[in-house]
Parts: C-alpha cells; sequence; structure tokens
C-alpha cells in the first residue's frame, strides 16, 4: 500500500512538469499569386509574361499565454530569393495592450496594413499613392510598437530604424488612429473587403516622422455595406503626401495624391463561386526633383477587375485592366491580365 502511494504522488507531481514539456502549437501558412500579363507600352514592343509574382511562408506560435513569435518570408520575384518579411515578437496582454518589437508593418495606411493578400483589387502600389511610406522589405520596418483597441477605435504607435530604410540614422516616429462607425474591425491588421461578413464604416489617419523636415502622412475610408445573402458594396478611398520620406521615386521629394475605389459583389451564386466588379482611379503627382533638370510629372491611373471569388482570400481569380499614364518623363503602359491567389 505505502509503495502505491509512494508512485501515485510521484505521478501526481510529474505531471504539471510533463505538460509544460508539451510542445506549443506552431500555426503554418502557405500563399501564392500567379498571373499572365500582356503589357502594351506607349513606345516599344509588347509583351506576354507569365509572373509568380509572389509566394509566402507564414510560421507563428505562442510562448505563452500572452507572448507569442511570428516569422514570415517573401519569395522576390526580382532576386530570385527568399527574404524575410517579418520577424515579430508579440507581447499582447489585452486587446488594449499590446507591444510588438522586431520587423512588421509599421502604423501607415490601410493599404500597407491589409498588403496584397487581403487588397480587394490586383494592381495594389501601382498607383503611386498606396503604401508609399519608407519600408525594409515589402512594407515593413524594424523597430518596437505599441498598439491598442479600445471598442471602435484603434491606436498604434512607434519607433524604427531609420537607417535601414532611408539615406539617415534619424529614426522613424510613426503612427495611426482609426474609429470604426458600425461593425468593429478587431486586431491590428486591416482588410480591403470583407465580402459581405461585416458592415464596415471606418476612417483612418497615419503619419510618419523623422527629424524635423522628413514627413509622411495619409488618410483613408473604407465603406462595405452587405447586399442580400452573400453580396456587398465596397468603397474606399486615400489622400497622402509623402515629403522627403517614402514616396514612390527617390528623384522626387514630394510624391502627393489620391485614389478611390468601388466594387460590387454579386450575391447570387455561380457555380461555386461569386462574380465582382470593381474599379479604381488614381492621381499622384511628384515633385521638388533632386537634380536640375528634374522635370515635374503627374500620374493617373485607371485599374478594372472581374474577379471570381471562390473562398474568399484563400482562393479567388481576378481578370484585371491597368492603364497608367503620365503627362511628362514616363511612357504611358496598358497591362491586361489573368491573376489567381491561393492561401493556406
Amino acid at each position: 500500500m505505502n509503495r502505491f502511494v509512494l508512485s501515485a504522488l510521484l505521478l501526481a507531481a510529474a505531471a504539471p512538469v510533463a505538460a509544460q514539456d508539451q510542445p506549443l502549437p506552431v500555426s503554418v501558412h502557405i500563399a501564392a499569386r500567379t498571373a499572365f500579363i500582356h503589357t502594351a507600352p506607349e513606345e516599344g514592343d509588347s509583351t506576354d509574361e507569365f509572373v509568380l509574382d509572389s509566394v509566402r511562408l507564414f510560421l507563428s506560435g505562442p510562448v505563452t499565454n500572452q507572448i507569442k513569435v511570428t516569422f514570415n518570408t517573401e519569395y522576390s520575384t526580382v532576386t530570385n530569393q527568399v527574404r524575410v518579411m517579418d520577424a515579430i515578437g508579440q507581447f499582447e496582454f489585452s486587446p488594449a495592450v499590446n507591444f510588438w518589437v522586431g520587423r512588421f508593418l509599421p502604423p501607415s495606411d490601410r493599404a500597407n496594413l491589409y498588403g496584397p493578400y487581403y487588397s480587394n483589387h490586383w494592381g495594389i502600389y501601382t498607383d503611386g499613392i498606396q503604401d508609399g511610406y519608407p519600408f525594409v522589405s515589402d512594407g515593413r520596418a524594424n523597430g518596437a510598437m505599441y498598439w491598442g483597441q479600445y471598442g471602435k477605435v484603434s491606436l498604434s504607435g512607434g519607433v524604427f530604424d531609420g537607417k535601414s530604410m532611408t539615406p539617415s540614422t534619424t529614426p522613424v516616429e510613426a503612427g495611426r488612429v482609426q474609429v470604426d462607425f458600425w461593425d468593429a474591425e478587431p486586431g491590428y491588421y486591416s482588410s480591403g473587403t470583407y465580402y459581405g461578413s461585416k458592415n464596415v464604416l471606418a476612417v483612418g489617419a497615419a503619419g510618419q516622422v523623422q527629424g524635423a523636415d522628413n514627413r509622411a502622412y495619409s488618410v483613408d475610408a473604407f465603406l462595405e455595406r452587405k447586399v442580400g445573402d452573400g453580396g456587398a458594396i465596397s468603397l474606399e478611398g486615400e489622400l497622402a503626401r509623402y515629403h522627403r520620406l517614402g514616396g514612390y521615386s527617390a528623384r522626387y521629394a514630394t510624391d502627393q495624391g489620391g485614389y478611390a475605389l468601388a466594387a460590387y459583389l454579386l450575391p447570387v451564386m455561380s457555380g461555386p463561386g461569386r462574380f465582382q466588379v470593381l474599379g479604381k482611379v488614381s492621381r499622384a503627382s511628384f515633385s521638388d526633383g533632386m537634380s536640375i533638370g528634374d522635370v515635374d510629372y503627374d500620374q493617373t491611373t485607371t485599374e478594372l477587375n472581374l474577379n471570381y471569388i471562390l473562398k474568399g482570400f484563400d482562393a479567388r481569380i481576378m481578370v484585371f485592366y491597368l492603364d497608367t499614364r503620365f503627362n511628362a518623363v514616363r511612357t504611358d503602359s496598358r497591362r491586361f491580365g489573368v491573376g489567381f491567389q491561393l492561401q493556406r
């Protein structure tokens, strides 16, 4: 009997230790975007390309209930190499108290916080406006940040390494505030659409500063309303100005402008998915050239999409047309293509 009792006590004492030694779950996620693109420049020959636009591997898991780690990679079609996209230590104590350190998306415009895989259109970051903030890789920056959710108001602010993403070693300070007037959008990341699962009316403002003269700021708005059973009307817009910080061209100190986007997701099923029609127009102005002889110029971009949504952001086919025109310096071009996006 004594041996039995002693054995039972030893097993009971060892059980919590054994439970602590069990590995915590790790989430693995993969995503890919690929497309066929026909490009017709105003001058020169047309081209036809099959492009591997992006491949991403996402790894994340808890260290404790309040500490998490995230590591994400991105395949670069330019260098044909895999690079570190995110490396985040996350200390998340409550919806209102969260601290991140490492490499991640800093406070910026809504378009940067949803990225290509969660945008509503294919030709993201081609208009001279969306996410012109400085970055190390894929909109990311190295630094430390606080963010918090207070009901329908979200706040974020942080300090980021200037040397890794600008010519200056001065740190970059970044902040964002967003207010949701209808359904709340919990979490730090945003979305370009909810495909009819939410009614959202959100207004956000973001800014980044480096020293006394380098500044970038933007104001964005997003509206989405359910239509029928699974349909949605989406409206999105942004005004931005990048002055000596970020922008789409290193030759010009100032890049400013705005865009407007409208989309309609049909509520009627067509086979296994739903069709969506989308249009986007934008205008960006580039001024204050860095060299004598640099001519100011404007860029106007028009995008049309016919999208087939099979399973939200996890499976969609996007037929797109992009018309990019310049009044000086650069050459006009038109692009037509079919893009495929898959995630798991």
